[in-house]
């Protein structure tokens, strides 16, 4: 695909998730704004400044969302005074883009060839941003699995480390989380749900008192949103899952650390059995 293609498919096709999609003409007008104006667009920083920093987000998000969804194909090229002519923006807000990017493992500077998109496995997949963007795209269904695999060798362990580590308080607000999601669940109120059951894994996490295991509650978090988001969750929580839910925070309250493992074991295999059709389809498609 030739570069001019690519730019011309990404702005047409990829929409921001944190919003309504903004053109080229708001985007210029915003790089206008927002500090005491310079030489080619370039703005100083004054009292407006936290706009010129949305306006660098929303155009890594738009970059973010092309790489991961193919508009902007590995190995390709783009010249930033392209991105800038397209956008509307100024270089300084492109070359802020790119740098984060280029931070994310996502694109590399060429030195008078342009930047250059990077394969996939050179990007940071821990990232919470990189993680939205690949669930935003295509191949969402193939990060959701990625993702929870990863959670299934890695939170029973935390549950099981829990039983024997969190505090009194600690293991009182699990119970009280189990019992929230409990009622949830039955209420099918899958908005009040979604932050119980992201809070409750957090805190497992968190309780296990491995900070390498807190520092993947981001990860969590993005999994069960991006499933909700995406209407890959069940209609109504199955009353099994809620059941492992109020074991484990049972067996961490007691400091059985094997009956944690085993309940949290329970959900991730609840979650493959619900999510197992749907990666079969994704697989024949």
């Amino acid at each position: 695909m030739l570069v001019n293609d690519m730019m011309n498919s990404m702005t047409n096709s990829v929409k921001t998730t944190n919003g309504p999609d903004v053109g080229s003409a708001a985007l210029e007008g915003e790089s206008r704004r927002g500090g005491r104006g310079g030489r080619d667009g370039h703005c100083l920083p004054d009292a407006d400044s936290t706009e010129l920093t949305g306006l660098h987000a929303r155009l890594l998000d738009r970059l973010g969302l092309a790489i991961c969804g193919g508009e902007l194909e590995i190995g390709s090229v783009v010249r930033i005074d392209q991105i800038q002519e397209r956008y509307g923006v100024s270089r300084s807000v492109v070359r802020e883009a790119v740098r984060v990017l280029a931070s994310m493992g996502m694109v590399a500077s060429r030195q008078r060839i342009g930047v250059q998109v990077l394969a996939a496995t050179r990007w940071n997949l821990y990232d919470p941003q990189v993680i939205r963007w690949r669930l935003a795209s295509p191949s969402r269904i193939a990060q959701l699995q990625s993702l929870t695999e990863l959670r299934t060798a890695i939170e029973p362990e935390a549950a099981r480390l829990a039983a024997h580590r969190a505090t009194l308080a600690g293991a009182s607000d699990l119970m009280g989380l189990a019992g929230k999601l409990w009622a949830a669940g039955q209420a099918n109120d899958a908005e009040a749900f979604l932050v119980l059951d992201i809070e409750f894994h957090r805190l497992v996490l968190a309780s296990s008192g491995n900070e390498m295991f807190a520092k993947l509650s981001t990860l969590v978090e993005a999994v069960l949103t991006g499933r909700t988001q995406y209407g890959l969750m069940p209609r109504q929580p199955h009353e099994q899952a809620l059941q492992l839910h109020v074991d484990v925070a049972s067996a961490i309250q007691r400091g059985n650390g094997d009956d944690a493992h085993a309940a949290m074991l329970g959900i991730m295999a609840r979650t493959f059995e619900e999510m197992s059709s749907i990666w079969d389809q994704d697989l024949t498609d």
